[in-house]
């Protein structure tokens, strides 16, 4: 009876690794968020360097996919270093007063072209939810989450340059993350 209940207790400890390896810890080398904005006149691109989290998957069930990144928005850059600091300014991020934004998935479901992650992104101190597009691959021990949509800037107060600046941004996200 000992001798059982000593293998099971041995089984259990070596079967606890393989939970927790469905962990990914998200950052600005394995995680790239882009963005594009545009005008009239043209567009402008820029990301933020500097991002982290953490993402679960157990069991390569993506409908189970857990995803929480925290974004620092004082890393933010663009194609232009006098536009980088107009953006951190009160008329965009407001960088001094709102230094991160985040997002955290609460539902994942598939669907034709790939899956839909459905969050609560708050930026500027206001929560959203949304839901985007995404395509999920797990290939041996990574995690590669690609995704492209807009948001509409307004509807985290962002509006600055109403009517000279489109409303809405496209964003992409890149990750590539390894046990």
């Amino acid at each position: 009876m000992m001798t059982r209940t000593l293998a099971v207790a041995v089984a259990m400890l070596f079967a606890l690794p393989a939970v927790a390896d469905d962990k990914f810890t998200l950052s600005g080398e394995n995680t790239k968020i882009s963005f594009v904005g545009t005008k009239k006149d043209g567009k402008h691109t820029g990301g933020f360097k500097t991002v982290t989290g953490t993402a679960t998957c157990p069991a390569k069930d993506f409908t189970k996919l857990t995803l929480e990144l925290d974004i620092d928005c004082e890393s933010l850059f663009s194609d232009d270093e006098k536009l980088t600091g107009h953006l951190k300014s009160p008329d965009f991020f407001g960088t001094k007063d709102n230094p991160k934004a985040t997002f955290k998935i609460t539902k994942t479901e598939n669907t034709d072209k790939g899956c839909s992650l459905t969050g609560d992104f708050t930026m500027l101190g206001k929560t959203k939810a949304i839901t985007v597009p995404a395509t999920i691959k797990m290939d041996g021990d990574t995690l590669t989450i690609t995704s492209d949509f807009k948001i509409n800037r307004q509807d985290w107060g962002m509006s600055y340059g109403k009517g000279k600046i489109d409303d809405d941004v496209e964003l992409k996200v890149a990750v590539t993350a390894k046990k």
